[in-house]
């Protein structure tokens, strides 16, 4: 016969809840579960610290991670559909807004009016390198980055970018590097979307 006060303390029914448990384990659990009150009663409360822990530990996730992976998924997308894989060249001092003409000329990178504050459309994607146009309306955006350095070129519209070294104050034309742990705010200071030339380096 099972005893219950040993089997709450093994430590099972925190694997259980935590989705680690075996499949053998997990039937156990479920089938003790329904006949013995304590045990149900100890998953609910497992549960329940788990979820306080989980909200008072949470972490506040990029306002960039939504916005990237709809625009991962609408590339994957247009590649199953027969668009070519593109490499968009390097961003550099030198770049101009010219040299990612075909890309800011395509009917099908453009805002839409429903969009979000922040909208992505990938242009080039690898491990080592992502390649998109980015719209921001009128919002901040705080980040620092630990694994991926920055580089824009803004295409239209103006905007602030503030960094631990200061104000950099940028307009259509203008480049702009962010290398790595340094932390950002880019504010639009125009009545237009600030439209840029984004690439991320894998560090």
């Amino acid at each position: 016969m099972i005893n219950i006060k040993e089997y709450i303390e093994s430590g099972v029914l925190e694997l259980y809840v935590l989705g680690d448990a075996s499949v053998e384990e997990a039937a156990e659990i479920e089938k003790l579960a329904e006949t013995h009150p304590e045990i149900r009663k100890e998953i609910e409360e497992i549960s329940k610290a788990l979820e306080i822990y989980a909200e008072a530990n949470a972490i506040e996730p990029s306002s960039l991670v939504r916005p990237f992976l709809l625009a991962q998924i609408d590339y994957s997308e247009r590649l199953k559909n027969g668009e070519p894989v593109s490499n968009p060249p390097l961003l550099n001092q030198s770049s101009k807004i010219e040299d990612f003409a075909p890309w800011l000329k395509r009917n099908d990178m453009v805002l839409p009016e429903d969009s979000d504050t922040i909208y992505l459309k990938l242009i080039g994607y690898s491990p080592e390198l992502i390649s998109a146009i980015l719209w921001i309306k009128n919002i901040v955006v705080n980040e620092a980055h630990d694994h991926e350095s920055e580089k824009f070129l803004i295409v239209e519209g103006t905007c602030d970018i503030v960094t631990d070294d200061g104000i950099y104050q940028l307009v259509p034309g203008d480049y702009f590097s962010l290398p790595l742990h340094k932390i950002q705010h880019v504010k639009v200071t125009s009545d237009i979307p600030c439209k840029v030339i984004l690439q991320r380096f894998a560090a």
